[in-house]
C-alpha cells in the first residue's frame, strides 16, 4: 500500500493532493481536510503518476520524500501548470530550502509539526485566491474580447454605412437622378449594401449572446433532421439568388438527441454560409447526414474555391477571415466557424474540414448519441 497513490473519495468538492512518505502524516491530512476529496501519494514521482489521471485543485507536498522530493515536483508541476496551487509543508527552517521553493513559485507554506487550525486555514486561502485570480482572468479576457469585438464592429459597419450615406446626400442634393447613367445598378447596390447591413445586425444579434454571457449549453431532446431542414430552409433564399443548388440527403431513422437547438443550428447555418459565400454562382452546396449506433454524422459539401493548406489551420481563429482576392473587404466577422466548432465541442462532438483549393470544401460535424 505505501507504493501506491491512493484514491480515498470521490466526489465534486474540491480535490486535494497530498503527498508525503508518512503514512501518518497523510492520514493527519486527510481527517482534518474532511471537507474536501483527498488523493494521496508517498512520494513526488507516484504523484506525478496519479496527476495524469486524477487532476488535483491543490496538491499539498512535504519537501523530503524518496523517489522525487517535494521541490523537485513542485518545479515539475508548475512547468506543466503554472496556475497549479501548490502548498508545501516542511519542518526545516533552512532559508536556502524557502528561496528554491519561492523561486518555483510556491503557493504557501506550511511548518512541521502541523498545526490543523493552521492547515485548514492555508488550505482555504489558496483555494479562495485561486478562485479570485480565476474570476479576474475572466474579467481581463472578456474586456480584451469586448474591445476587440467593437473595433471590428466599427470596421465592418463603417463601408456599408458609409457607401449608403453618400448615396443619399447624392439623391438630396440632385447630383444623381433616376436619369443618370447606371442609375438602376447603382440602386441595386444600394439594396445588397442595404441587405449586407441587416445582415451584420443580425448577427451582432447572436453573437452578442455568446461574447457577452458565454452561457453553457441548453440540452433538451432534439430532431436533428429537423434542425437541419430548418437551417436549409433559411439560406435557400440565398442561394436561389447566387444560382447555386442545395442538396440534402438524409440517410435512415433521427432518433431525438440532447442538444443546444440554437447553437447547433448556428453551427450547421455557419458552415453553410461560408459554402455560400465562397461557391461561384452555378456551383452546388449538398448535404449528407446519418445516424450511427454511437453518433450522428453531418457532413456539407460545396464546389467552392476551397482553402489553401497553410489557411486551414486558422480558419477556427477568433476574427480570421479567407480573403482569396486580398480585398480587405470580406463581409462578415470572422467569428463564423470559431463558435460553430466550440458549439460542436460543447456537445462532446467535432468538426473536420477537408479542402483543397478549385476542388471545393467538405466538412464533417459529428456529434455523439450520448
Amino acid at each position: 500500500m505505501f507504493g501506491q497513490p491512493q484514491l480515498l473519495q470521490d466526489s465534486d468538492r474540491p480535490t486535494i493532493l497530498v503527498v508525503d512518505d508518512e503514512e501518518i502524516i497523510r492520514d493527519l491530512c486527510r481527517r482534518t481536510l474532511g471537507e474536501y476529496r483527498i488523493l494521496e501519494a508517498p512520494d513526488g514521482l507516484a504523484a506525478l503518476q496519479l496527476l495524469e489521471s486524477h487532476p488535483a485543485d491543490l496538491i499539498l507536498v512535504d519537501v523530503m520524500m524518496p523517489v522525487m522530493n517535494g521541490l523537485d515536483l513542485l518545479a515539475k508541476v508548475k512547468e506543466r501548470d503554472p496556475d497549479q496551487l501548490v502548498v508545501v509543508m516542511t519542518g526545516y527552517a533552512d532559508k536556502e530550502i524557502v528561496l528554491r521553493a519561492l523561486k518555483a513559485d510556491a503557493d504557501d507554506f506550511i511548518q512541521k509539526p502541523i498545526n490543523l487550525l493552521q492547515l485548514k486555514s492555508t488550505i482555504q486561502k489558496a483555494l479562495e485566491k485561486r478562485s479570485l485570480r480565476r474570476e479576474l482572468q475572466q474579467l481581463k479576457r472578456g474586456d480584451r474580447l469586448k474591445a476587440e469585438f467593437l473595433g471590428l464592429i466599427s470596421h465592418k459597419l463603417r463601408t456599408p454605412t458609409t457607401v449608403l450615406s453618400l448615396f443619399m446626400q447624392n439623391l438630396a442634393s440632385g447630383a444623381v437622378t433616376s436619369e443618370t447613367p447606371g442609375f438602376d445598378e447603382t440602386v441595386q447596390a444600394m439594396r445588397e449594401e442595404a441587405d449586407h447591413l441587416a445582415h451584420l445586425i443580425q448577427d451582432l444579434l447572436t453573437y452578442s449572446d455568446v461574447i457577452l454571457q458565454e452561457q453553457k449549453p441548453q440540452l433538451a431532446p432534439t430532431d436533428l433532421r429537423d434542425v437541419i431542414m430548418t437551417v436549409l430552409a433559411e439560406r435557400r433564399p440565398a442561394a436561389t439568388q447566387k444560382r447555386l443548388t442545395l442538396v440534402s440527403n438524409l440517410q435512415g431513422g433521427w432518433p431525438g438527441l440532447m442538444l443546444d437547438r440554437r447553437r447547433i443550428g448556428f453551427a450547421l447555418g455557419a458552415v453553410i454560409d461560408n459554402s455560400l459565400k465562397f461557391t461561384p454562382p452555378g456551383g452546388q452546396i449538398s448535404l449528407f447526414g446519418e445516424v450511427l449506433k454511437d453518433r450522428a454524422q453531418v457532413s456539407i459539401k460545396d464546389t467552392g474555391i476551397g482553402i489553401a493548406k497553410d489557411e486551414l489551420s486558422r480558419i477556427f481563429e477568433k476574427f480570421y477571415q479567407i480573403d482569396p482576392q486580398h480585398t480587405g473587404q470580406i463581409r462578415g466577422f470572422g467569428l463564423g466557424l470559431f463558435y460553430a466548432r466550440q458549439f460542436v465541442q460543447d456537445h462532446g462532438g467535432t468538426m473536420a474540414i477537408d479542402s483543397q483549393p478549385g476542388l471545393g470544401t467538405t466538412v464533417t460535424i459529428t456529434l455523439p448519441r450520448q
